[in-house]
């Protein structure tokens, strides 16, 4: 495996933002099929959601380390 991807996506901060977000668009998808609007905009909700979360982590010490 290539040096520069080491670490690429093995992070708490990682798995938990795109973990969010897979839920975000699941519940999207079935708000769709459902027509139901409430539960779309659930979906919707949570995807910013994802990004805080993982931002928060990333600050918090668990994201990917900086190469030196």
């Amino acid at each position: 495996m290539s040096e520069a991807h080491e670490e690429h996506g093995h992070t708490v901060a990682a798995w938990t933002a795109v973990s969010v977000a897979v839920a975000g668009f699941a519940f999207g998808c079935v708000g769709v099929v459902m027509a139901s609007p409430l539960v779309f905009w659930i979906g919707v909700a949570l995807l910013p959601v994802a990004l805080i979360a993982g931002k928060v982590l990333a600050l918090m010490g668990l994201g990917a380390k900086a190469k030196s």
